[in-house]
Order: structure tokens, then sequence, then C-alpha cells
């Protein structure tokens, strides 16, 4: 065969009829082309028309230098399914450290996948398998990803790892992950491994969406526990939703996230932790001028790192449990994270506290942040049923009620009674309506089986708990520097209880806590279960 720096996949057997197996066809061109680009050094481009391309029980193995460029979005689609090999994952290209020995010295170089659809809803394997991505390349370099739409696989939508001079932009990643349970490894919208390169890897991550995936929207993962984080990778400019995490650091250093929005994910928007295959939390980073809102779980949850970390100008609002949460997983990092910084940020509306330290902290930053109206979990215990009762499938309609608004965030509603009985998490409610979770990223009922509860079951849900406070401190916390901060209610008495809160538990010692308005808490300003040791109080209103 005779290699062009540009082929048009027609011409060289590709159907794209939606039935025919175009897999053979194509890995006879990408071969072809590849070993071309071997021979004289010039990259070549396999250009696909409109129509869906059917990739059958096997992937194409890649080569470096071969380029895939369609002619859009819904135009051209790639179609992965695997009914002959259930066993076998089937993302479009692959090419694997442990498949094929990829490596530093034995990379993908300049390679582009842009304007095209994978749809991942053809695969189906015997078990959860997390190779069934749309996109599983490892090792590239000066590589572009753009304008790609990849939904429905099994496992990682776009799961390419160790990215070096590369470029993610305009991919949109929808319900990927979909065999993935919520805990298995991979099943994110845009998995990244990272680490392969060494102590410096960059990558942009830009203007990309993820929707509905099984765990994360977008994440990075260090790939070997003895590799140093690496540094050099930028997030801006995207969207997450609805995914178990939205954007997720499980081990770079130094990692920026700026305008990206992450909202109605159900357990954080912003995750970092052990849960990676190192239980290497990520360290270094600064997150700015993001919109954090309206997750199920918390909006920023941050743990298992040294330090340091900073918060800058974001919204952190209407979440279901606390704003910003200090923790640390079993199994990762437990040592006092350093030089947490959080500036300048806007936290309310959300169910418990706005901010809550459950981890150990040295020598904090917490300065200009106006942390408001927090606590919104303040309804008491509700049982109902009967008459006028009725479910959604993302929802429930008591017409009796007369909930306080927004009262019952973040709270497991409990249907039915006995054998029959089922949970859902609120995420909102009015005075007569929850508004329900769905049951897991993706999914479109809250209801396990899509069984929506008939008219008139009954339904309960807790008590809210107390206090519910701007600051918690209920971990051992060294030298922080908490000033001018605005931490108090504008208006709802039933919500924000405390301005801050150090627990039983928590160990506040020196530090400088000054210029604070800690007035209008419906409670009051602070409420010391632990005295403070040393450290300087002053100048704090209320």
């Amino acid at each position: 065969m005779t290699a062009p720096l540009t082929a048009d996949a027609h011409e060289y057997g590709l159907a794209g009829d939606g039935t025919a197996d175009d897999r053979p066809a194509l890995q006879k061109l990408v071969d072809a082309l590849g070993d071309a680009t071997a021979a004289d050094g010039r990259p070549r481009t396999v250009r696909v028309p409109a129509g869906r391309y059917v990739i059958r029980d096997r992937p194409v193995l890649w080569r470096s230098g071969v380029s895939l460029i369609g002619a859009g979005r819904g135009a051209t689609c790639f179609a992965l399914t695997n009914p002959g090999a259930p066993t076998q994952p089937v993302p479009l290209a692959w090419f694997t450290t442990a498949q094929h020995g990829a490596g530093r010295d034995n990379h993908i170089a300049d390679v582009t996948f842009a304007h095209f659809e994978i749809d991942g809803s053809g695969v189906q394997t015997e078990e959860y398998e997390v190779l069934a991505k749309g996109l599983g390349l490892q090792y590239v370099l000066r590589g572009r990803f753009t304008d790609l739409y990849i939904h429905d696989t099994a496992a990682t939508g776009f799961g390419c790892d160790f990215l070096q001079d590369t470029v993610v932009e305009g991919v949109l990643a929808e319900r990927c992950g979909r065999q993935d349970p919520g805990e298995d490894m991979g099943g994110a919208g845009i998995g990244i491994g990272v680490g392969g390169w060494g102590p410096v890897e960059r990558l942009a991550v830009t203007d990309c969406t993820a929707t509905g995936n099984g765990t994360n929207g977008i994440f990075l993962e260090l790939q070997q526990d003895h590799w140093v984080p690496p540094r050099g990778i930028r997030i801006t400019a995207c969207h997450t939703e609805g995914n178990r995490y939205g954007i997720s650091d499980w081990g770079a250093d130094g990692l920026l996230v700026t305008g990206c929005t992450m909202l109605g994910n159900h357990v954080a928007g912003f995750d970092v932790s052990a849960q990676g295959t190192t239980s290497v939390g990520g360290r270094g980073g600064i997150v700015t001028g993001c919109v954090i809102d309206g997750n199920v779980g918390d909006g920023i949850a941050l743990g298992n790192t040294p330090g340091p970390y900073a918060f800058r100008g974001n919204r952190i609002s209407d979440n279901g449990r606390y704003g910003y949460w200090q923790h640390n997983l079993a199994g990762g990092d437990q040592e006092p994270a350093t030089d947490i910084v959080l500036e300048s940020n806007d936290i309310h509306d959300n169910a418990l506290d706005g901010i809550r330290v459950d981890a150990p902290l040295h020598e904090p930053a917490i300065f200009g942040n106006r942390v408001r109206n927090n606590g919104r979990r303040a309804a008491p215990l509700t049982r109902g049923g009967g008459e006028g009762v009725t479910c959604g499938p993302l929802s429930l309609t008591d017409p009796h009620a007369d909930w306080l608004p927004g009262g019952h965030r973040g709270k497991t509603l409990t249907v039915g009674a006995g054998d029959t009985e089922v949970t859902a998490v609120v995420t909102d409610n009015t005075a007569t309506v929850l508004t329900l979770a769905p049951r897991r990223p993706g999914a479109r009922t809250a209801w396990p089986s899509d069984a929506v509860p008939g008219p008139g079951t009954p339904y309960r849900l807790p008590d809210s708990p107390s206090p519910r406070t701007g600051l918690t401190a209920a971990a051992v916390i060294t030298h922080p520097y908490v000033h001018g901060n605005r931490v108090r209610d504008d208006g709802h008495p039933r919500t924000q209880t405390h301005a801050l809160w150090i627990a039983h538990e928590a160990t506040w010692t020196g530090g400088r806590v000054s210029g604070n308005d800690f007035s209008g808490n419906a409670s009051a300003a602070t409420r010391f279960d632990s005295a403070p040791s040393g450290g300087r109080w002053r100048d704090n209103d209320g």
C-alpha cells in the first residue's frame, strides 16, 4: 500500500454503514501509515467521513504519528461492540504498558484525535474491566485530543495516561463507567494517569464537560506510589455535573484548577484524597475562580495530603453536607496538612458546616472569606404518608407539609416500611416537595430498580444535627491564621448556629484569630467545648 500524508478512510475499505466491522480495515490503514511515518518521519492523518463505523470485538492498536480526524460530533461515530468476545475490552484505540510495552522510550508521538463520537454502549464485559474505555493510550508525546464526544463506555471514557506536551480540549464525556458501581478503579468520564514522564508532565485539560459518569468527572491519578507526583498540569474552564466526584486530584503536585464548575456531584465537587490506586493524594494545588454548587455531598473534600493547597475566590454553595471538609481516609497520608489556604471564598447555604476540619492542620490560613447562612439542614424529624403523598422519579410531594425550604437538604429519606423500605438522598426541598438525587450517577431515578413508590406510601426524614456552624474545628489545629472573615447568618436564625465551634475532640494551639465578624449567628458567636491554648484573639466582632 502506498502511504499518503492524508488518507480518506472510505478509499481504504472502511464502510461506515453501521453494520460492517470496520476494525480490520482501520487497523490495516493505521499500520501502513505508522510504518510509513517510522520510515520517513512524516506524520500521517486518517480522515473519516460522516458515518457510523463499527469496531467489533478487538480494539485498534495505535501507531505513532497517525492522527484520526472525523467530520464532527454526531457525524462521524465509532460504535464499539464485543458480541463475539464478552471478556474483551474494546476501546477504539489502545497502546498500553501492560499489553504493548509502552514507556518513555516506546511511546505514541505527534497524534491528533478530533471531531468524532465514540459510542461505547455496545460493549458489555462479563466482569467489570478497567480497559473497556473509549480511548486507552499510554505514554503520549505531543498529542492533541479535541472536539470528541465519548459516551456510555463500560469503564472510563477518555482513559489516556502519561500525556506530555499534550492538550485535551472540548471533550464531552457522558455516562461513562456504566459497569462501575462507583467504588472500582476507573469508571470516569476523563481519567488521566500521571507520573510516567517524571516530575514534570506538561498537560492542559480545557473546556471539557463530564456529566453522569460512574466515578469521577475529571481526575488525575498517580500510577506508581514510588513515582514523584508531577507538576505542570492545568484544568481550566471545565464543567463536571452529576458524577460521583466532580474533579479529583489523586496524586499531582501543583495542579491548577481555574474557572471550572462542579455541580450536583454525588460525593464531592472537588476531591483530594487517597481514593486512587496508589493511595496518594495531591499536594500543592491551587483552585481559583470556580463554582462548586449543589453537590449531593461536600463542596470540597480535602485529605490525605501533606499540603500545601490553596482555594481562592471560589463560590462554594448549596451543597448537601459541608462546604469545605478537611478529612483523611484510612490507608492514605495521615500527617498534618501544612499551609492549607482558604482565601476570599464565598461559602454559603451549605447543609451543615461551611468549613469543617476533621483532620489535623498545621499553620492553616483562613482569611477574607464570607461564610454565611450555612447549616441549612435545620428542619426537624418528619413523618408522613397517606392521602396526597406521591413520588416521581426524582421527587416526593406531600401537599399537606410545611417544610422549611432547604431544611431537609442532604438528609436520607426513607420510604415504605418493612421489606418494602427504600431510601434516597434529598438534594433540596420546598414547603411541599423534596427533590431527590439519582440513585447513582447517570441514573434517571432515585429509586432502586426504577420502581417508583406508590401513592400514599409512608415516609420519614431524620432530625437536624446541631450545632451547624460557619467553622468547626474537630481535630488538632496548630498555629492557625484566621483573619478578616465574615462568618454570620444573614437573617436566617434557624440555620448557622455559631460562627466558630471548637469541638471537645479538638486541640487548638497558638495562632491568631483577629478582625473577624462573628456576629448574627442563631445561638452565639463561638462555642468552645475545648478551650484554645495560647495565640492572639483580638478585634473580633460578636
